[in-house]
């Protein structure tokens, strides 16, 4: 039997069925459709479910996932080769990602430890606050300011 089931899929990859039809929609994986409507996947989908289930793990976004899938040459599965490669590009972007958590983290410690609570002042800054012309300090608005 050279093609698998939804189901089949499903179970080999443990991957919902929803999910299947979700990465479907987004052109992550292809099916074709048999004689009686049902959607029919060839083996090598598996391959490309474990890099999706991978990346997404990473925290990769689909967009990034689905943009490396379909720069593959005829939209093949990825090879082992295709992987290295695909996982040294994201690299750079998972570090850079680390490193900025790493400083929201290390922010975040100063500023509960500060206890200025003030958005006009505080390292995790909101320059749209309105009440910062107040001062430091949690500020309450009421209904006639």
């Amino acid at each position: 039997m050279s093609e698998l089931s939804i189901g089949e899929v499903a179970s080999r990859s443990g991957v919902a069925v929803s999910a299947l039809h979700f990465y479907e929609s987004k052109g992550l994986i292809a099916s074709r459709r048999s004689a009686g409507n049902q959607r029919r996947y060839a083996r090598d989908v598996l391959r490309r479910i474990a890099v999706i289930r991978v990346a997404q793990r990473v925290g990769l976004p689909l967009e990034a996932i689905g943009a490396a899938l379909a720069a593959l040459p005829d939209g093949r599965t990825p090879t082992r080769a295709d992987w290295q490669r695909l996982s040294a590009s994201w690299r750079a972007e998972l570090d850079a990602r680390i490193a900025a958590l790493s400083r929201l983290r290390d922010e975040l410690t100063g500023c509960i430890g500060c206890g200025c609570l003030s958005l006009k002042r505080c390292r995790l800054s909101n320059p749209g606050d309105a009440l910062a012309r107040f001062g430091a300090g949690p500020r309450k608005l009421l209904p006639d300011e």
